[in-house]
């Protein structure tokens, strides 16, 4: 670990701008300000060894939790898998009321977009609001759970999902989507709080020619574009996560993702910057008028994005206080961003990255390396697609001046011709996980001084993909890990000082509020998310349906205990069929299937424990016959697995010769012991 702290730097003292209540927890991020913070100080770094579980609470049929849950005046409000909306008693963890949208029935096709993952609710007077993984932004009375109102965000046939948190502007709420890796268009809607009624819609990337109304930011937008987009439509640039309202100035900012395809010859042959993909944009909360815009990857070309949480804060910046954003995207850096004009003040690359050298302040583009574009075939590239941060919140503590980011380290090889079978095909450009440079393959907690861009300390994890973070005015931060503990550690010098073993892996943020003059911290406990995509590199032994998720709420002074649960890499017999002849052509073609079921089942059929099961040992995909009922007729539907009724009787055949080669292959690695764990292939 190396400290600036050990030197003497305490980090400059800030001012406090969370807006939120000091007892609840009512906003995404915690205030207005988005910044993970807590001003609570019972739990601080001299008592938070006397910190225990007070409750938990089981939640049977989720697999997925991302969400970071709210807590206002006794309840918690918090969404599970497939945006299952959960009020709970905050003093002891009883069920209040639950609302399912049933997405699975509502709109069957939209399952084949999800990862089952929401990532919460929004509150304001007396409502909360979340959106479904097919667009429906619901508005609910938060006391009864009773629904209020319904909108359809986004248009039948559309490639758009919804896995986002709504954000809530003084009477208005906001939700944007996902889709841009298949090449949808981008947008976000606001609608009125009360009613539900649309108040405005933004896109952020331009249309066909004469299809922007002629709104001069999407006429601007357009002339970055090629004439092949044009003509198409898409390119990408959904809002699915980060969103920030700025009361002071009635203006809310959105972090816009990835150009879609990511290859810039095959999305935009000959074309320019893209915009607004991967930008932040600042747009009139009341109106959605375009105010101003700071793309971070102009003609992004490797699934970088602007999506995860935007932070205003006010810092000392040259002896005088500046009102800005803090802000991580997927690209490595962390930007210091005027609030008012847009205008970058610093970068400072904060994770590990080859793609460029720094950042031109006076024209706000990043200084590029050369060949990072494909342009000899092949490119590997850090941070990978997954980034160096993603949509795990970061937080910011204007007690120390620090922003503490969960991190990670891999990179990505990017190529037009092909790659190994722990690669994946999106639209025509082959991606590919890598672990080369030291430190790859690990998840940090990394503490950052944003005034003076520099490191202040880091701490290593053992797996990849961990949670994200709260900081506190007793001078801690909490983070939750894939191995599966929540920890707290010294937000001066990153000191751990408490850990709790949660039995499952963490990526959901922790939150903390007060209720009877005692303080608490809850976590939502359920590992998951793009974790199958990435296979055995965020592999960490959890198995689907044995370890339970749960809502784990802390107190000082807490006695509870979880009920035992198997822990990772637990004894499971692998399956097989000896009767079965495979013919290797078939494999090859079921391989090439297979990326339809890596979202749920892994990459290379290497399971990390949800949203689905590990194939190589699931009875249903032991016998053809039984395989084939289940692809065609969605019986589990309501358990996330869609209907793929577009497989051939053909293509389910070569699809389940890929399954039983790959358990095969299990099965001819294992040890002498028949129930040994499955080996890491």
């Amino acid at each position: 670990m190396a400290s600036l702290a050990a030197c003497g730097h305490q980090g400059p003292k800030q001012p406090d701008t969370n807006l939120g209540a000091t007892d609840d927890w009512s906003g995404v991020g915690g205030g207005a300000d988005e910044a993970q913070y807590s001003k609570l100080t019972e739990i601080d770094t001299g008592s938070v060894d006397k910190l225990g579980l007070a409750w938990s609470l089981d939640l049977p049929g989720e697999v997925t939790l991302e969400a970071t849950p709210l807590e206002v005046a006794g309840t918690i409000y918090f969404t599970g898998s497939y945006a299952k909306a959960y009020a709970v008693d905050a003093a002891t963890g009883k069920i209040k009321w639950t609302f399912d949208p049933k997405t699975w029935q509502h709109d069957p096709a939209a399952m084949h977009f999800s990862f089952g993952a929401n990532r919460g609710m929004a509150y304001e007077n007396g409502r909360v609001f979340f959106a479904s993984l097919d667009g429906r932004l619901f508005g609910l009375d938060a006391k009864t759970g009773k629904q209020l109102w319904v909108t359809e965000t986004v248009s039948e046939g559309a490639y758009n999902i919804s896995t986002g948190a709504p954000r809530v502007m003084n009477g208005k709420v906001i939700i944007g989507n996902g889709g841009a890796d298949f090449g949808a268009r981008g947008y976000v809607t606001a609608v009125d709080a009360a009613t539900g009624k649309l108040a405005w819609k933004f896109y952020t990337t331009p249309s066909k020619p004469g299809d922007n109304n002629n709104q001069p930011e999407l006429e601007k937008a357009a002339a970055t574009w090629g004439p092949a987009h044009l003509k198409a439509g898409g390119g990408g640039g959904t809002v699915w996560n980060g969103m920030t309202f700025d009361p002071a100035r009635n203006r809310v900012y959105i972090g816009v993702g990835n150009a879609g395809p990511y290859d810039p010859e095959v999305r935009d042959p000959g074309g320019g910057d893209d915009l607004y993909t991967s930008s932040i944009v600042a747009l009139d909360a009341g109106t959605g008028k375009y105010l101003w815009h700071y793309q971070e990857n102009p003609r992004d070309s490797w699934d970088y994005k602007a999506t995860p949480n935007i932070v205003t804060a006010t810092l000392n910046l040259d002896g005088k206080p500046r009102d800005v954003i803090l802000h991580a995207p997927t690209n490595g850096f962390l930007y210091v961003i005027d609030r008012e004009t847009g205008k970058v003040i610093s970068a400072g690359a904060s994770a590990e990255m080859n793609w460029a050298k720094g950042v031109d302040l006076k024209t706000g583009r990043p200084i590029e390396n050369r060949d990072i574009r494909y342009e000899t075939g092949l490119t590997k590239i850090w941070p990978g697609t997954v980034g160096g941060h993603n949509w795990q919140p970061m937080s910011y503590s204007p007690r120390t001046g620090l922003v503490y980011i969960p991190q990670q380290q891999i990179g990505a090889r990017f190529s037009r011709k092909g790659g190994s079978e722990n690669a994946f095909n999106v639209m025509g450009l082959t991606l590919e996980p890598i672990v080369e440079k030291a430190g790859d393959g690990h998840g940090y907690l990394v503490a950052w001084d944003p005034v003076r861009q520099k490191q202040a300390w880091r701490v290593q994890h053992k797996g990849l993909w961990n949670g994200g973070t709260l900081a506190t005015a007793g001078n801690l931060v909490f983070q939750g890990t894939a191995d599966g503990f929540l920890k707290a550690f010294d937000a001066t010098d990153g000191k751990e000082v408490w850990s709790f073993n949660a039995g499952l892996g963490i990526i959901g943020a922790p939150i903390s509020y007060r209720l009877n003059d005692k303080q608490y911290v809850s976590i939502l406990v359920g590992y998951g998310g793009t974790t199958a995509a990435y296979g055995k590199y965020m592999d960490m032994g959890w198995k689907f349906g044995a370890q339970p998720r749960r809502l784990l709420t802390f107190a000082l002074g807490g006695k509870a205990t979880l009920p035992a649960s198997p822990p990772p890499t637990f004894k499971v017999a692998a399956l097989d069929d000896p009767q079965l002849k495979l013919n290797e052509a078939d494999v090859a073609a079921g391989r090439g299937l297979s990326i339809q079921c890596a979202a749920c089942h892994g990459v290379g059929l290497q399971a990390t424990g949800t949203p689905g099961p590990d194939l190589r040992e699931s009875g249903i995909a032991l016998k053809l016959d039984s395989f084939a009922q289940l692809l065609k007729s969605g019986a589990l539907m309501e358990q996330g697995m869609p209907r793929f009724e577009n497989l051939t009787d053909e293509q389910i055949r070569q699809l389940h010769a890929y399954i039983r080669a790959k358990a095969r292959e299990a099965l001819g690695t294992r040890t002498a012991d028949k129930t040994a764990p499955m080996p890491k292939l």
